[in-house]
């Protein structure tokens, strides 16, 4: 995976792909300067009036639930069906999943009309999509993931045809078939508002430059967020300083601090 990881993050910073974020308002700003500092290409636009046309720019398209509205979500479907149409990879995040009826169905909605590439989420969020009576707390996990929830995981993504991707003490990436862990990232990381969804812009950023291995992609895509995270924590363990540290490492880390510090398997 180093190498992989080291030439992914080269051909987003030489392509500078960009990503049409329909995401939510806590996090427009954070996610955008996110991936300015990986060197991807930010848009965020809502308006159903343009879905097609901003879609179809793209080399990446986010879907994210935060903030979700009724007409959000009728962009969110366009968008998603004009991905698809495009070949453009969707990565979706279920923000709140398994909260309330809303956000649940409103992801279900989603998945139902549109292919989606990848699914990221915390365990809860995703979990919450195979078991009716798995809760999530507002937008955090009631759950660690098990051995058995792994298995539901897998049998989730070989049943959407997705990559399922899930944040966690260890993350957890499959696509049915392939399955990474990846260790890398920061309890501290918990703390700040839009990691999360950062991670899913950041995650977008590596399918963008990946023609076939969308899980490979994912799971560096997880190792070089939280890697970043390992970083910035020796300059700062405090959410504010954190926050700015964490950005700068973004920007700055390259092959050498991956292949000394990936924790991918």
């Amino acid at each position: 995976m180093i190498p992989y990881t080291i030439e992914a993050i080269a051909r987003i910073r030489q392509r500078a792909p960009l990503i049409h974020n329909i995401t939510n308002f806590v996090v427009m700003n954070s996610s955008a300067n996110i991936l300015l500092a990986i060197g991807a290409s930010p848009v965020m636009a809502h308006c159903l009036a343009e879905m097609e046309e901003m879609t179809s720019l793209a080399s990446a398209l986010v879907l994210n639930i935060g903030t979700i509205e009724e007409d959000w979500l009728e962009s969110m479907i366009l968008a998603g069906k004009t991905a698809n149409t495009l070949g453009i990879p969707v990565i979706l995040d279920p923000v709140g999943a398994g909260a309330t009826r809303l956000r649940t169905e409103a992801v279900r909605k989603i998945m139902e009309n549109c292919s989606v590439t990848v699914l990221r989420g915390n365990c809860s969020e995703i979990l919450s999509l195979a078991a009716s009576d798995i809760k999530t707390k507002g937008v955090d996990s009631t759950l660690s993931l098990s051995d058995e929830m792994m298995e539901v995981a897998k049998q989730m993504a070989i049943d959407n045809e997705c990559v399922i991707a899930i944040s966690g003490e260890e993350d957890f990436v499959t696509d049915g078939d392939q399955v990474f862990r990846v260790r890398n990232g920061q309890p501290i990381m918990t703390r700040v508002t839009g990691t999360g969804c950062g991670l899913t812009a950041v995650t977008a950023a590596f399918c963008a430059v990946e023609e076939k291995n969308m899980a490979k992609a994912t799971a560096a895509a997880f190792g070089f967020y939280g890697l970043c995270g390992d970083l910035a924590v020796q300059a700062s363990n405090k959410p504010g300083s954190f926050q700015v540290a964490f950005l700068d490492q973004l920007y700055s880390t390259g092959a050498e601090e991956i292949t000394r510090y990936l924790k991918v398997r």
